[in-house]
């Protein structure tokens, strides 16, 4: 039950701050255009700030583990291709590929990442969540611009050109880029502007959440149910069995196990909403996953926690 709470005590904020964008919405506190314009400065402002601020503050630790990190990196591959396999037969709409790929691929690790490790492995750990965090946020974010970008627009044609672009010039890219030369070199920041970061990072997650909540429509749910339900099995079940039963073949135990379990089994990342929108993806759909994968979550990690813990293996 321990597991339980703490997992609800980890999305309960989520849904609050998603109801409340609904609310505002229903009570025309914003109109649709100015959602879109605080949309777009998530996308181009705070998330970036997020990323960069979150792997410049990454303790580098004592422990570099890279047969983790190369699971990970290569486990987090493996399930863009099984996404894009998947969203290819599944769906004939090329606005809903890009987006059903990032709800296979991309999880919430940065929110849920340490605060579930902690739980599960005790005090003193977190050093490395804290390092795939730096390592995984940034491949998230190139594959999820070349999902999105793989699929913009109605023929779908892949120019690698603009593709090539499209990676290089995405804010959360650079951001994560920017965040990793800190984190890497050791520079710090001056007190004053790391403090601005700070703050301006602290935004980026509510602000997303609002307008994420402004944008779900209940009525859309039946028009992608198809979508959904595909994404959120392979999202929640499938893919957490797969990867943590290779985990444990592997010999991954612990707080290695733990990181594990939050890379493929989180819910869908909040920011791919705010990346889907800016990239022409269905912003319904996406808004979807992020909440309904949040929703799930609360009974499937806490599944997931109780059976690897009974099976003595955390």
């Amino acid at each position: 039950m321990e597991s339980l709470a703490l997992s609800f005590n980890a999305i309960a904020p989520i849904f609050i701050l998603i109801i409340l964008g609904y609310f505002l919405k229903k009570i025309k506190v914003g109109d649709p255009k100015s959602f879109d314009t605080m949309n777009k400065l998530v996308f181009k402002l705070f998330l970036p700030v997020l990323l960069f601020y979150n792997i410049y503050k990454t303790e580098k630790g004592d422990v570099f583990d890279a047969k983790l990190i190369a699971f990970l990196v290569l486990g987090v591959i493996a399930v863009f291709v099984i996404g894009y396999i998947c969203a290819m037969v599944f769906t004939k709409q090329n606005s809903r590929r890009g987006v059903m790929m990032q709800g296979f691929f991309r999880s919430n690790l940065a929110i849920f990442g340490m605060p579930i490790v902690g739980y599960i492995c005790g005090e003193g750990s977190g050093a490395l969540t804290a390092l795939a965090i730096a390592v995984v946020i940034p491949v998230f974010n190139v594959l999820a611009v070349i999902a999105l970008e793989r699929f913009r627009g109605a023929e779908g044609k892949v120019n690698f050109g603009k593709l090539f672009m499209g990676i290089i010039k995405n804010p959360l890219i650079i951001g994560c880029i920017i965040g990793l030369v800190f984190f890497l070199l050791g520079i710090k920041l001056p007190t004053a502007l790391e403090k601005s970061v700070k703050d301006i990072s602290s935004v980026a997650t509510p602000l997303a959440l609002i307008v994420l909540g402004s944008k779900f429509e209940f009525s859309a749910v039946r028009d992608c149910l198809k979508e959904l339900v595909v994404t959120l099995g392979f999202r929640l079940i499938i893919i957490p069995l797969i990867m943590l039963a290779a985990a444990v073949w592997l010999g991954f135990t612990g707080e290695a196990l733990a990181c594990i379990l939050i890379t493929f089994a989180s819910p869908v990342a909040t920011s791919s909403f705010a990346m889907a929108q800016q990239m022409g993806g269905d912003e319904q759909l996406a808004a979807q996953l992020v909440v309904m994968s949040s929703a799930f979550c609360l009974f499937t990690m806490f599944v997931w926690i109780f059976s690897l813990s009974y099976l003595g293996l955390f």
